[in-house]
């Protein structure tokens, strides 16, 4: 059922970019036929929608269980519960307009927007926000950690395990001292970009080790059928080049070379589109919002390398997670990685 589930989620977004491309005249299809395709799927998928959430949701607690991943205050009270409890919703989740100084990476405004917002609307707000000196981006989230969280149900499977996996670590983590300084720092109190860094990025690293075992045991022949269908690999790194991109951008800010940096930045999305990766709008808002996962190739902070030590040095994946859950500060987490290496 689930892998029938995300069988016909990555056909209806063919069929909708055939759609698309139909519509604007680059491709020449039989738009009737596809949209008749389009209307037979959807019904049946979002029949399926509440099962497979409750399926994913399930496999996903047991495997924290296997790795003694109960709930936040498990180390006081010894009681081997889940909670919060796994649940989530698989629904688009709302957008986020992000806000950078245009003289420097920094994520210094988010605001949440409407689920269903229209394109035209998002390109209204931006160009007001832009015409403010500063820059500007709205991201479709992939997952939203509120209680249920909103996973969006566009992507593939892997991709909702993790990120349903990573949406139920924020809601652990709100309640550890990281967890808690990250919800100071996204509502504004209080500051901390390298607090936002280190539990974005631990969410994100316990997430991936989770779903992957997940993915193992229970969608291996999925993966299988589905690599049977891939194209054979660019030689194209897109990792590399964006972390040569974020590098060079730091160094024209630095400089003061505002218009340069932005203009280098439009010429590498243009060279990025030519190589299939496309991005909207590459701009100093981009690098503020995916620079905090410290894992990512956006990220230049050593936060990421030095979590990714600290994990190869940590006995077990609950260890590594209440270790890091339990700092305050990066000063924290280099002390932890010295202490380590002194043992």
């Amino acid at each position: 059922m689930v892998t029938e589930y995300f069988s016909a989620t990555k056909r209806i977004n063919t069929l909708k970019s055939e759609i698309e491309a139909a519509n604007t005249g680059e491709v020449e299809s039989d738009l009737a036929s596809l949209e008749a395709e389009l209307n037979r799927l959807q019904e049946p998928k979002m029949a399926l929608e509440d099962t497979v959430g409750r399926i994913i949701e399930k496999q996903i607690t047991e495997t924290l269980t296997q790795h003694g991943i109960f709930n936040p205050i498990d180390k006081y009270i010894r009681l081997k519960v889940n909670f919060p409890p796994v649940y989530f919703k698989l629904e688009k989740p709302p957008h986020l307009l992000l806000v950078s100084p245009r003289d420097r990476i920094e994520n210094i405004r988010t605001i949440t927007l409407r689920q269903n917002i229209r394109l035209e609307e998002i390109q209204d707000i931006k160009s007001k926000v832009d015409k403010l000196g500063v820059s500007s981006l709205v991201v479709k989230l992939g997952g939203f950690a509120t209680y249920p969280s909103f996973i969006t149900n566009d992507a593939g499977l892997r991709f909702t395990i993790d990120t349903a996996t990573e949406e139920w670590l924020h809601q652990y983590l709100a309640l550890k001292p990281l967890g808690f300084l990250y919800v100071l720092d996204l509502t504004g109190l209080s500051r901390n970009y390298e607090i936002a860094t280190m539990n974005e990025t631990l969410a994100s690293m316990v997430s991936q080790e989770i779903g992957s075992i997940v993915y193992e045991k229970y969608y291996s022949e999925y993966e299988s059928s589905a690599n049977q269908n891939q194209a054979q690999e660019s030689e194209f790194d897109f990792n590399r080049e964006m972390r040569e991109i974020r590098k060079l951008v730091d160094i024209y800010l630095a400089q003061g070379e505002i218009e340069r940096a932005e203009g280098f930045m439009e010429q590498k999305r243009q060279y990025l589109t030519s190589k299939g990766y496309y991005i909207r709008k590459l701009n100093q808002a981009y690098f503020a919002f995916y620079g905090t996962y410290a894992d990512r190739p956006t990220a230049i902070s050593p936060i990421g390398l030095e979590l990714k030590k600290l994990r190869g040095q940590s006995a077990s994946l609950k260890y590594f997670l209440n270790t890091v859950a339990a700092m305050s500060s990066h000063h924290d987490l280099t002390a932890s990685l010295n202490e380590t290496q002194q043992k």
